[in-house]
């Protein structure tokens, strides 16, 4: 574990997921330990159990782990911002802090980003769902739907499972929901998607805290305000300074 300026940060979201922490703060270490200069960003979204303890816990152990706090829930987007905002890496990795995203896959995500300049993000992609068939049915809609009308290449948007490079994601304008977009928006500032196929596999333990039927709605309009923005963006100029 380094405690050197880190070149990835890895942020985690996570609300009343206590239960969840230790094992997948473990996984994350077996990963990337000797990989990268890495440190962990865990934002505790207003959680209500033993979340904020457990991590103090660790942090006592693991010079690398941090602990951001929302006085109250924020959501999952505002989350992930507040821990990219606080980010001491030029790369950025996320994943859902459920235990469902296997950190096992953070090194190729990583890597894909590491590549080439112009590759903008990496975005896993499910193979093997263990959700719900109701819910995996609503997400094919979902993203056959966003798929067609902003037309950014990507079948699955919805995996927490995602690294890309930050000064990229802070780029970007801010809104409800934004995790569910990087691609489209990603895109429009010019750069290319790296794909990586991630395998599912079911929550440690505990209940979703981010609903689906609360954000359906919210959804439909995010996704006509994302397709105003691509239709929208002007070419960026390309820029000199010109010296006396």
């Amino acid at each position: 574990m380094s405690t050197s300026q880190p070149s990835v940060s890895i942020v985690v979201p996570v609300r009343n997921e206590a239960e969840n922490i230790a094992p997948l703060i473990a996984e994350i270490g077996a990963a990337l330990d000797g990989r990268w200069a890495y440190e962990i960003i865990y934002v505790n979204d207003g959680s209500t159990d033993a979340t904020g303890e457990r991590l103090a816990a660790i942090m006592k152990q693991r010079s690398n782990l941090r602990q951001l706090r929302h006085a109250r829930s924020g959501g999952q987007s505002a989350a992930v911002r507040s821990g990219v905002r606080a980010a001491r890496g030029d790369i950025v990795a996320t994943l859902d802090g459920d235990g469902q995203n296997n950190p096992a896959f953070l090194p190729d995500l990583i890597a894909a980003v590491e590549k080439s300049p112009r590759v903008g993000l990496a975005a896993g992609q499910r193979v093997g769902r263990k959700d719900t068939g109701f819910k995996k049915f609503q997400s094919r809609v979902a993203n056959g739907i966003r798929n067609a009308i902003l037309k950014d290449g990507t079948r699955d948007t919805g995996c927490g499972l995602k690294a890309f490079r930050r000064d990229v994601f802070l780029m970007l304008p801010y809104f409800d929901g934004l995790h569910r977009f990087l691609p489209a928006l990603v895109r429009r500032e010019g750069y290319e998607i790296a794909y990586v196929d991630v395998i599912d596999r079911p929550r440690h333990s505990g209940v979703s805290n981010y609903g689906f039927f609360d954000r359906l709605w919210i959804g439909i309009m995010d996704l006509a305000g994302v397709w105003w923005l691509i239709r929208r963006k002007k070419p960026t100029p390309d820029v000199t300074e010109v010296k006396a």
